[in-house]
């Protein structure tokens, strides 16, 4: 036989369960607890702080391209803009991995494409880290909002000497005996690579992957000339370098954040 207060516990424990499984429906409809739905993501793409932001950051990473161009031997021929923007999930209440945190968020990556004489890559390297040299001396730019700086930030290093060194024939490679050729310099915001010269298995630059959604301005897809291959870039100038700005992320919404004061 049951007891009376058993039963009361027991309808007050549902009544408990009602209330939480209540509140956690009325939460989830809530815009904290929410994913941002693709008209909410289109709708701060193109606000005035999502668009200042872009422009700002773009024109910085574009800087940096021609700081190449203008301060080192490399020749430019291809530039591609990746810029997405994405919208935040709905509340994670178990597996948690932050996409439940922001509205929204903006990211942009240029990629350019350089050719140069691969009988004179020593001479070509030689020449960037004496950009990067005065850029360093002149006081580079500051990064922007996540952007690398808009110059070139490899100098004369040791290991940059005696890559130089060994692409001249005059030293080891600078990163072992028994190792594959050296073809890439980096820091924490740019990546400098370049086709193989030295090795008897080539390893060339690859094409860029081409545009599958170009959707202004939640998603845009460039291509600097558009008809321009890196193949068209290596048959004019004989091998590629290849200069990756990073992934700057220029705007972001947190959930529960104005948009009107963020940029």
């Amino acid at each position: 036989m049951r007891l009376p207060g058993s039963a009361v516990r027991t309808s007050g424990g549902r009544s408990a369960a009602a209330a939480l499984l209540l509140a956690l429906s009325l939460s989830a409809c809530s815009s904290e607890y929410r994913a941002t739905s693709p008209e909410e993501v289109r709708e701060l793409a193109n606000g005035a702080p999502a668009r200042k932001a872009r422009q700002e950051v773009e024109a910085h990473l574009r800087a940096a391209v021609r700081a190449y161009d203008k301060e080192t031997p490399l020749a430019l021929g291809l530039v591609t803009v990746n810029d997405t923007c994405v919208g935040g999930g709905e509340k994670e209440w178990f597996f948690q991995t932050g996409d439940d945190q922001y509205r929204i968020r903006c990211h942009l990556h240029v990629t350019a494409w350089f050719g140069a004489d691969p009988a004179r890559i020593a001479d070509v390297l030689d020449g960037v880290f004496t950009a990067g040299d005065r850029a360093a001396s002149a006081g580079a730019p500051a990064a922007s909002a996540g952007a690398p700086a808009a110059s070139v930030p490899f100098g004369h290093g040791d290991h940059h000497r005696r890559l130089v060194d060994y692409y001249r024939g005059r030293g080891p490679n600078p990163t072992g005996p028994d190792t594959p050729e050296p073809a890439q310099i980096s820091d924490t915001s740019q990546t400098l690579s370049w086709d193989t010269v030295r090795s008897s298995a080539t390893t060339p630059v690859e094409e860029p992957e081409a545009c599958v959604d170009d959707g202004p301005p939640v998603t845009r897809c460039l291509r600097e000339p558009a008809s321009t291959t890196v193949a068209e870039v290596r048959a004019r100038h004989g091998m590629v370098f290849r200069l990756d700005l990073g992934n700057a992320e220029y705007y972001k919404v947190s959930k529960g954040e104005d948009p009107v004061r963020t940029g």
